[in-house]
């Protein structure tokens, strides 16, 4: 059975026609529902992930890139995206031990307290973020 986050959530895209999730839903004990989708940036699709289940946390994840960071620009990257997260709150970057980079953002809420509409700006807030830094992060990534 979906749990009750999700079941607003799929509504909430059903009843405004957004139709760029495939949504599965995953056997576990917190009743795990998947959000799969791609944001378009600089000409690239960039997997999008939100994962909604019965914690206390709904989390969207979107894989920037896959094997960027490598030795000879680590420093620089991790610098570039350690001043990016120090002036966003929403959402943080890392680096995976693939070299990938990911963005971020854990959302606290209760099934009661659970609003679509705040998901749905975070994910706006997280792709104009990425139209207007993706150019300077991949600068900053191909340039060590």
């Amino acid at each position: 059975m979906m749990n009750l986050k999700a079941t607003k959530f799929t509504n909430f895209i059903n009843e405004r026609n957004i139709n760029v999730f495939q949504m599965q839903e995953i056997d576990g004990d917190m009743h795990p529902v998947v959000y799969r989708s791609a944001m378009e940036v600089g000409g690239q699709n960039l997997p999008t992930m939100l994962v909604i289940d019965d914690s206390i946390y709904v989390m969207l994840q979107v894989r920037v890139g896959a094997g960027l960071v490598k030795e000879s620009n680590k420093a620089a990257v991790m610098e570039h995206m350690n001043s990016l997260n120090e002036n966003y709150k929403v959402f943080k970057y890392y680096a995976n031990e693939n070299g990938d980079i990911v963005i971020e953002s854990c959302i606290p809420t209760t099934d009661e307290e659970f609003m679509p509409e705040l998901v749905h700006a975070v994910i706006d807030v997280v792709l104009k973020h990425l139209n207007e830094e993706y150019p300077k992060l991949m600068k900053t990534v191909w340039s060590n």
